[in-house]
């Protein structure tokens, strides 16, 4: 599927996107300096950690504010502002291009000049939607965990099939069984179970599914 990018992006109910590299743009309103980011972030630790990175660059900014929509975890700061003006209108902008996966920030160096409650929401607003009017889309696919118990002689197969699907080996775990949590998209995981059951010549077992 095409990326969307810039204004011939459209939205479907059931897609969602995330950005394929961080973006970044300058607004100045009435004196003051909104930088916006919008950034690519896999759950919550991975945005409190760009978060702190965009503080330390950023030690006099007035304001960092900020929301969140990654994998169903969701979250937004106005940061000092008054309440409502800055994170709720971040998180509806990123709501309404489809975004997932994505930590909007806008770091506020104030001017002198205050803006009222109307006139930082639509700053707010204008600054991440400036920086998302152009920014790089690409489908977001849902991943889901898939666990498979096999014998010890399988493991190094297994191993060297999830490493060639570019799969991720979220845990492992030895008993009288090998244990090995896979990582992949939602979409691959009847593929996989069949793959796992040739190779295996059917000695493979899913637990969740018994």
């Amino acid at each position: 599927m095409r990326a969307p990018h810039g204004n011939d992006f459209a939205a479907s109910p059931n897609v969602t996107y995330t950005l394929s590299t961080a973006v970044s743009s300058e607004l100045e309103i009435r004196k003051s300096r909104f930088i916006a980011h919008a950034i690519p972030v896999a759950d919550r630790d991975a945005a409190m950690a760009e978060l702190r990175r965009l503080r330390a660059e950023n030690p006099t900014a007035t304001h960092v504010c900020w929301a969140l929509l990654a994998g169903g975890q969701s979250g937004m700061s106005d940061d000092g502002e008054p309440s409502g003006t800055a994170g709720r209108p971040i998180l509806e902008v990123l709501r309404h291009h489809d975004l997932d996966g994505v930590l909007a920030a806008v770091v506020r160096y104030y001017g002198g000049v205050k803006l009222g409650a109307g006139g930082l929401v639509r700053a707010y607003t204008d600054a991440i939607a400036r920086v998302l009017q152009d920014a790089p889309r690409v489908e977001r696919i849902a991943q889901t965990l898939l666990t498979v118990e096999i014998s010890y002689p399988d493991e190094a197969r297994v191993r060297r099939w999830i490493e060639q699907e570019a799969y991720t080996l979220a845990d492992s775990a030895y008993e009288m069984e090998v244990r090995l949590t896979v990582s992949l998209p939602v979409t691959a995981v009847e593929k996989a179970r069949d793959a796992l059951r040739d190779m295996t010549q059917g000695r493979a077992v899913f637990p969740e599914q018994d």
